[in-house]
């Protein structure tokens, strides 16, 4: 045996000893029990809403509820009108905040230079993020529902919910595309590429989970807003008679009527929006992680 391999196995065995007979502070596990409760505390609390919210809604959910309007002739209580208006409004904010949010994310990405703009952009959304909702309502109310005469309709709560997720939108887009290496940027442009045809084929595929992953919360976000569509989109239940004039009519969403009810003591019909709420909930959330995923895989 020479005297480099006994010197490697020398250098080996005093390794394997320092990782395998490391002591053990008594703080580390301290905190490393600490933390383990805590991620407990944390199950535990979301499991104990998610049980008693679906003990109490359950009995509540059928066909008649998930299939009909309001109606005192009838003597019937349903959410399908605020189901359509909750759909409307989620589908009319993202047409609006889509473009205007990854529009945003690629300028200053890959176009503005470091300095004072992009500071003051990303100071901008930042704070926008920060605002109350109940901001944003009273702003939607008198900028777009007065000032420009929408009144109380779902454009104007799209309008409104626009401002919301924006920054969600680019701030997330933003860092997925940090995330794509420069050899990318730089082998399209050596190839003769040029700078758009680089970023819709190149950058935005490649980014595109982080960018899914910001629309699908942005969608979150949008389906829990009450404060601020209660100032714009009203709280209207009826059916759309017209399906392009109903964006310029009142439309309470799932989240609204979810207040109207508490507030007029009906509890039970409350904890059966709240089921449905938390159902739509938790498939957004499987979805984001579904589709990062496969986008995952198919970069792979």
């Amino acid at each position: 045996m020479t005297n480099e391999s006994a010197i490697e196995i020398h250098q080996n065995s005093v390794v394997s000893r320092s990782i395998y007979g490391k002591q053990v502070h008594t703080s580390d596990l301290i905190l490393t029990g600490m933390i383990y409760v805590s991620a407990s505390l944390s199950i535990l609390l979301l499991a104990g809403i998610m049980g008693y919210v679906f003990f109490r809604g359950i009995p509540m959910i059928n066909w008649k509820f998930l299939s009909s309007v309001p109606s005192t002739l009838n003597g019937t209580f349903g959410i399908l009108g605020n189901i359509v208006n909750t759909l409307y409004i989620i589908v009319l904010t993202l047409i609006i905040a889509i473009p205007l949010g990854v529009g945003a994310a690629i300028y200053l990405n890959e176009y503005a230079k470091p300095g004072k703009t992009v500071r003051l952009i990303e100071f901008t959304t930042e704070t926008l993020s920060g605002i109350p909702s109940i901001i944003f309502g009273l702003f939607g109310m008198v900028f777009f529902g007065n000032t420009l005469g929408l009144g109380y309709s779902i454009l104007t709560g799209s309008l409104t919910l626009s401002l919301m997720i924006l920054p969600l939108i680019t701030r997330n887009t933003q860092e997925a595309l940090k995330t794509v290496p420069d050899s990318y940027r730089s082998g399209a442009l050596g190839i003769g590429a040029t700078k758009w045809y680089m970023i819709c084929t190149i950058l935005l595929p490649s980014a595109m989970p982080g960018i899914i992953t910001g629309i699908i919360l942005a969608i979150g976000r949008i389906v829990g807003e009450s404060a601020a569509l209660l100032f714009t989109a009203g709280s209207g239940f009826i059916l759309p008679k017209n399906l392009i004039g109903k964006i310029l009519e009142s439309g309470g969403t799932l989240t609204i009527q979810l207040y109207l009810c508490m507030q007029k003591a009906q509890y039970d019909q409350a904890f059966g929006i709240a089921v449905v709420l938390l159902v739509i909930v938790l498939g957004i959330n499987g979805l984001a992680k579904y589709l990062a995923h496969r986008f995952n895989v198919e970069k792979q």
